[in-house]
């Protein structure tokens, strides 16, 4: 795994343009693993990341909490969002596309549930709630270091 690198005292537009700036970057076959307690900023981050990529800030870009999965035909590729929260492991990913989508890019909230099925080289980013609704945001993994 590539170093990591920690970015303190985020609020809302430094974590959209941080997602953005993943966005820009992103390549078919990379996976983006969200990791943080409820709330702490995935859903807003995924948001942030897809809009960018689709180059429109109005995309809707509801939270797969309960649809599991999301996917965004965009220019690039197709953009595949997971929110694993309530799968219980990697059982029921197989039925949920999952194979398919890492042929484009994937984003995954809740990737502790992937189990033996954790990508190679994803980017983990892992967001903790900080003061005065900021984030501190750790970055670690990748096919180079971030």
């Amino acid at each position: 795994m590539g170093a990591s690198r920690v970015l303190t005292g985020l609020d809302l537009p430094a974590m959209e343009a941080l997602a953005a700036g993943f966005a820009a970057r992103a390549a078919p076959g990379q996976a983006f693993l969200l990791e943080g307690v409820l709330g702490a900023g995935k859903s807003a981050f995924a948001r942030a990341f897809l809009r960018a990529l689709a180059n429109d800030p109005t995309l809707d870009v509801p939270s797969p909490t309960y649809t599991l999965v999301q996917a965004y035909e965009l220019p690039i590729c197709v953009v595949t969002h997971f929110d694993l929260w309530r799968l219980d492991g990697p059982r029921g990913l197989m039925e949920l596309g999952w194979d398919q989508a890492l042929d484009g890019i994937v984003l995954v909230e809740w990737p502790d549930r992937l189990g033996d099925l954790w990508p190679p080289h994803a980017v983990i980013i892992t967001i903790k709630p900080g003061i005065d609704e900021r984030r501190d945001v750790t970055i670690a993994g990748g096919r180079e270091s971030s």
